[in-house]
């Protein structure tokens, strides 16, 4: 069975119709062996058709920071400026049934009939990264369809690291009157988001505390190691004001990259997700097989790693010749 046999259509998913994008992502989160080649097919197909000026933001933060609303609010500023906007929502999962609990459009408000916002909920199973183990595979998606794809995460605080490994910008979204801006001191969190915001800014002296804090942290922590000084940003998601001002910081953002190594740092972190694909399919009896973190990595550097199922069955060969 090919891609058009299977009902998949690359010229309504570049154009995106919403019936044909999430035909394909069931296909990508199916996990059934007989349907591991038609994905890997796929995401080739779909790598090939990126948009060349996609920019993926990735949002994370505690449960109760206003995540979900300060999206609700980042996909009007987006579409108001005549972006597409694909969404993917990655929530906890229901024990019972392995679901994302949460659900998507429960939370974030928008337009259902417009057509050029997308919004998908995924469970993020029992991955204790933040991110499903499918993220990857349905972002190579959604770069084909739109131009700006936010991606939030299911917010259990520090071990969402994943996310800087799959995003452009990382921004992480401040709860006031949580102790988060001393968390950031402790946890080292401050060297993962390039852009900081102090939600619920309605709440008055709570947030501005938490604003003057953060000014502290971010002057002693200096530019990050690419030169980048992480920008923060004061806004009320609830009321709809600062979001304007998040907006042109994640420009901003995207023209450093871009006048930077952008796709250096994106093949980067193609190379990360597929060494924890690998570690997630072959546990690290795999990775000794192999020779280690070290020797998987450099072999990852010499394969082509823009289609990661691909590079992954090239690690699973390896396996089997050992």
């Amino acid at each position: 069975m090919d891609l058009r046999q299977a009902g998949i259509n690359l010229e309504e998913i570049r154009s995106g119709k919403k019936s044909a994008i999430a035909g394909a992502l069931n296909l990508l989160e199916n996990r059934k062996p007989d349907v591991s080649g038609l994905a890997a097919e796929l995401i080739e197909a779909l790598t090939r058709i990126a948009r060349p000026r996609r920019h993926v933001i990735g949002i994370t933060g505690p449960p109760g920071a206003g995540k979900s609303t300060l999206i609700a609010r980042l996909i009007r500023e987006y579409r108001s400026a005549g972006h597409g906007v694909g969404v993917m929502a990655v929530d906890p999962s229901s024990r019972r049934s392995g679901g994302a609990l949460l659900g998507d459009r429960a939370r974030i408000e928008h337009d259902s009939g417009d057509a050029g916002i997308f919004i998908r909920s995924m469970a993020a199973g029992r991955h204790l990264g933040g991110l499903a183990w499918r993220t990857r595979h349905c972002l190579t998606l959604l770069e084909a369809a739109y131009d700006r794809i936010l991606l939030e995460t299911t917010g259990v605080g520090q071990s969402e690291t994943e996310i800087e490994q799959v995003a452009d910008s990382v921004v992480y979204v401040v709860q006031p009157g949580s102790g988060d801006s001393l968390q950031f001191m402790k946890a080292g969190i401050m060297e993962i988001p390039h852009i900081l915001v102090v939600n619920k800014a309605d709440l008055k002296n709570p947030a501005l505390k938490a604003f003057h804090e953060l000014q502290g942290v971010a002057g002693l922590s200096g530019p990050r190691e690419d030169g980048w000084a992480p920008a923060l940003i004061l806004v009320s998601a609830l009321e709809g004001w600062g979001q304007d001002r998040l907006v042109s910081a994640l420009e901003a953002h995207y023209r450093f990259l871009a006048a930077g190594d952008l796709e250096k740092r994106r093949r980067g972190h193609r190379i990360q997700w597929t060494y924890l694909l690998f570690i997630e399919r072959f546990g690290s009896n795999g990775a000794e097989r192999l020779g280690g973190e070290g020797r998987i990595f450099k072999r990852l550097e010499g394969l082509d790693v823009s289609n990661h199922l691909r590079a992954l069955d090239e690690l699973a060969q390896d396996i089997a010749r050992t």
